[in-house]
């Protein structure tokens, strides 16, 4: 065999191998939308796809988290402010902690029913997600916004009748009740419950 034939599959493997190193940051980047598409998708809801907005206010939620080693959505103030950026006409997050691997996270949501009506927002098109790891490195802490209604609603600028429209940023989460413990009276705290 000459060389000619001997190099072309070894040059072959190796754009197909740096392509797929080069391509994997961005997979890897794409996998958790998919991860949720594809489970909204199975309950009737549109796909999601990543947005840089909502990943850094995710981002900055995971981080807060993990510098305070605390789980609480209010941990850098309330939800609707940290969201305006995004300029949403609905949107939710989902936090956790305690898995390594997103996909694993997402199960913890699924089985939630509060965390399960976040991942099927209706009218949801876009998505943030981010984690990050506590001083220690041994904790993991997950944030999730998503969020829709970005086309502008009919009648925008003019003054809005009470009622006339939905608000223009809904949350939907579970309340916590107001007997709950503080965090630093906790033993464990799994999904945001204090046990």
């Amino acid at each position: 065999m000459d060389s000619w034939g001997t190099m072309t599959p070894r040059a072959i493997g190796r754009v197909t191998a740096g392509f797929l190193l080069l391509a994997a940051p961005a997979m890897a980047a794409e996998a958790p939308a998919e991860l949720i598409s594809s489970y909204r998708l199975k309950h009737g809801e549109v796909r999601v796809v990543r947005d840089a907005t909502l990943d850094r206010i995710a981002l900055e939620q995971a981080r807060a988290m993990a510098a305070k080693d605390n789980l609480s959505h209010e941990v850098l103030g309330s939800f609707t402010t940290r969201i305006a950026p995004a300029r949403a006409g609905r949107a939710a997050e989902n936090i956790a902690y305690g898995y390594e691997s997103f996909d694993k996270t997402l199960g913890q949501w699924i089985d939630s029913s509060g965390h399960r009506r976040n991942l099927l927002l209706h009218n949801a098109s876009r998505v943030g997600i981010a984690s990050a790891k506590d001083a220690s490195g041994k904790r993991t802490y997950w944030a999730m916004v998503i969020a829709g209604d970005y086309e502008p609603k009919p009648g925008k600028g003019k003054k809005d009748i009470k009622g006339d429209r939905e608000p223009l940023v809904a949350v939907k989460r579970d309340a916590a009740p107001s007997g709950r413990a503080k965090s630093s009276d906790c033993h464990i705290k799994l999904l945001s419950l204090c046990i």
